[in-house]
């Protein structure tokens, strides 16, 4: 592993990274990150250009291209749609509704970042198109961060290869499908492999919140669409957990077997902004790790202590 901090004229790895790799270490799991400040030029990287999956941290580029159609006038944000059945693929939100919901554009937009609503994320990426979304991400210089579709997609793809062990399970019962595989098989699965599908790097990843957060990914109003949406988010467990109520959290969670991850913008009282962006493969899929939610939590917090010279040697 790597680690670095820039723009206080010292090049070697920090002892900052060493706590943050065993942090991860004690609580079965390997973390990746990348800090920055979004007013300044320090930084602190932890394997931050590794490739990472991105999970559901994607949704950010897709609000964030919705956002930038609604300033442009090529979407009305109260325009109203349905969900549907067909895009009910479990989870929270409409992802689980029992019935059909119809919603409007800036609703589904709001849910999407809020809850993590995965209907409602392919609900809307179809509408402003997965190329839109790609464009965005061209023109802000992230070329390595790639969308290869919508939740659908990731979950048809373990629909896909976790049937074709198990040929008795209909491909369509994918909690059957969870239930039979081994942690062996959910390890090879094409969503956990960020060569394979959705993915980034931990310093694209704060590159692009620190332009949200700058008002330089578009339109200044369409940034500030995006920072209000994240601002809401409802999840308190990850980098939430490593700071108090004095600091405003705008974030967006990640989870897929064995992949747990946040990244987000950090403001303090002083005005000081920090983006922060922290990924994690865990040594188990077990659905619920909250030592390792709390690790990505304690490894935002080292990161940006150090980044604010509080005590934390760097």
């Amino acid at each position: 592993m790597t680690t670095s901090i820039r723009g206080d004229d010292r090049s070697e790895a920090p002892p900052i990274g060493g706590r943050i790799t065993e942090l991860f270490r004690t609580v079965g799991a390997r973390g990746y990150l990348h800090a920055r400040e979004v007013d300044g030029d320090r930084e602190l990287g932890l394997d931050a250009d590794d490739p990472v999956v991105l999970a559901s941290v994607f949704k950010i580029p897709v609000v964030l291209t919705y956002a930038r159609q609604v300033v442009a006038g090529e979407l009305d944000p109260a325009g109203r749609t349905r969900v549907t059945a067909r895009d009910r693929i479990g989870g929270v939100g409409t992802a689980g509704c029992a019935d059909d919901v119809e919603m409007s554009w800036r609703d589904l937009a709001l849910f999407a970042l809020t809850m993590s609503d995965n209907a409602a994320t392919d609900v809307l990426l179809r509408r402003v198109g997965v190329d839109a979304v790609r464009t965005v991400l061209a023109e802000l210089g992230l070329r390595r961060t790639r969308i290869i579709g919508g939740c659908e997609d990731l979950f048809a793809t373990m629909a896909d290869e976790l049937a074709a062990q198990f040929s008795a399970i209909d491909r369509t019962d994918l909690q059957a499908l969870f239930a039979a595989a081994t942690p062996d098989q959910f390890r090879a699965l094409a969503v956990c492999d960020p060569d394979r599908t959705t993915a980034s790097t931990p310093r694209e990843i704060t590159t692009l919140l620190a332009s949200i957060w700058q008002d330089t990914a578009g339109p200044a109003p369409a940034c500030e669409q995006v920072r209000t949406i994240m601002h809401q988010q409802i999840w308190p467990h990850r980098i939430s957990s490593g700071f108090g109520d004095e600091v405003l959290i705008g974030a967006k969670t990640g989870t897929l077997p064995y992949i747990r991850n946040e990244a987000g913008v950090l403001t303090f009282p002083d005005g000081r902004r920090y983006a922060v962006a922290v990924f994690t493969v865990a040594d188990s899929p077990a659905q619920r790790a909250p030592a390792i939610d709390t690790a990505i939590g304690e490894a935002a917090r080292l990161a940006v202590s150090a980044l604010r010279n509080e005590g934390v040697a760097a």
